[in-house]
């Protein structure tokens, strides 16, 4: 079965894990995910993830998902642009997430980079989420 929106489908896995208490959920693995992953993981709002080989033999990343108090450090997680509308910014025109406490995990030129990043590269790309 393919997948139309695979970046809204790992979204999706963190968001139900952590609304069930769970410390580990699995995902299928792509570079672009380990790419996004690696955002949340240096802004501090994943614990760890690794790739690793399923029973069948294809790889998934096993994420870690961290709590503070036994509170979701994710308060809200949502997909902003789709495959079926693409949701491109100029670096004048990034998002500033509930006054900068949230971040947008943006699409550049230069990779995968917090909106921050971006901000401080000076570039622009497509705006792939937001996490607070």
């Amino acid at each position: 079965m393919t997948m139309t929106d695979p970046i809204a489908d790992m979204l999706t896995r963190i968001r139900n894990g952590q609304r069930r208490g769970l410390f580990t959920i699995s995902s299928p693995y792509s570079k672009f995910r380990a790419a996004v992953l690696e955002v949340l993981k240096k802004e501090g709002y994943i614990r760890e993830y690794s790739k690793v080989e399923n029973k069948d033999g294809k790889p998934e990343l096993i994420i870690e998902l961290k709590y503070m108090d036994g509170e979701p450090v994710i308060k809200e997680i949502k997909k902003e642009s789709t495959p079926g509308c693409r949701n491109y910014s100029k670096i004048s025109d990034l998002p500033k997430i509930y006054n900068g406490l949230g971040i947008a995990i943006i699409s550049t030129s230069r990779g995968v980079l917090s909106d921050f990043d971006a901000r401080r590269l000076n570039v622009g790309g497509e705006v792939i989420c937001i996490v607070f």
